[in-house]
């Protein structure tokens, strides 16, 4: 049986052998790393899409013999398939980290180890060496960059100044911040809003040419 009638017989299985809709894998790191897993994932003719984070959504489902093949596939490359258990618990930090940085009006004060904490699980593996194998970085770092996202919205769309967005994110002072964000982008955070509004002036300007060469030739053939 070849694996596009692996899928297809899979196809038809109970919804209770469907497992892990949302899986991570480890090491996947960069972009070979990924062209592999989007081979394997082909090759079993699974419909699927990439998280903003990294996940695999099985847009279909993954029964148990889809699992079980595909971690064995992977697993050549040096790729290690997350548990389901394993993934829920990536996703609920990332989850709770995101909502907390990118969804609160003042960033609370919070003690990330205990956030951490209280979505891990006892095992063989400390979660944050999983989380770090998944991400390529720490839960830390993964912190900063969220915070230095959060920096980038609200310099292009608050009429708010560095000394306030420090406030609202709990940095010492806005030199703090400012060398965290050079740290994370390379750029000052004045230089980032600056080229960030360039583009999106010249995107502005494209847009109002096409409209213009578009009105211009709905005229000439009306």
């Amino acid at each position: 049986m070849n694996t596009r009638e692996i899928s297809n017989s899979n196809s038809n299985s109970s919804l209770l052998e469907l497992v892990g809709k949302r899986l991570y894998i480890k090491f996947m790191v960069s972009m070979r790393c990924k062209l592999i897993v989007k081979s394997e994932l082909e090759k079993l003719a699974l419909n699927y899409k990439f998280s903003p984070h990294g996940a695999i959504e099985f847009l279909d489902g993954l029964s148990q013999e889809q699992q079980s093949i595909l971690k064995n596939n992977l697993s050549k490359s040096g790729l290690i398939l997350l548990s389901e258990s394993e993934s829920k618990l990536i996703d609920r930090i990332i989850n709770t980290i995101v909502e907390l940085i990118h969804y609160s009006d003042i960033l609370p004060r919070v003690d990330y180890s205990e956030v951490i904490s209280e979505h891990a699980i006892l095992g063989e593996e400390s979660i944050l060496k999983i989380f770090s194998d998944v991400k390529g970085m720490s839960i830390l770092q993964f912190i900063v960059v969220q915070k230095v996202e959060r920096v980038k919205e609200l310099m292009l769309y608050n009429d708010i100044s560095l000394s306030e967005i420090a406030e609202l994110l709990n940095y010492k002072n806005q030199f703090y911040l400012i060398a965290q964000f050079k740290k994370i982008t390379g750029l000052t955070p004045s230089d980032y809003k600056n080229i960030k509004l360039e583009r999106m002036k010249i995107v502005e300007k494209y847009k109002l040419d096409s409209r213009k060469m578009d009105s211009r030739s709905n005229t000439a053939t009306g």
